[in-house]
């Protein structure tokens, strides 16, 4: 399972439709609102959660 960097839910990778690359990284989403503001700034997300 993967985790939305945004909201921090569960995502099966498998499964997922919702999806973006950042600096070679994939990253899965729960739903289109998320993936879109991890794309106005994926930094905020990222920093966040490492």
């Amino acid at each position: 399972m993967a985790k939305d960097p945004v909201c921090n839910m569960n995502v099966d990778e498998t499964k997922a439709t919702i999806k973006a690359e950042h600096e070679g990284e994939t990253y899965y989403f729960c739903a289109q609102g998320c993936k879109n503001r991890f794309l106005a700034n994926p930094d905020q997300y990222l920093k966040r959660n490492s």
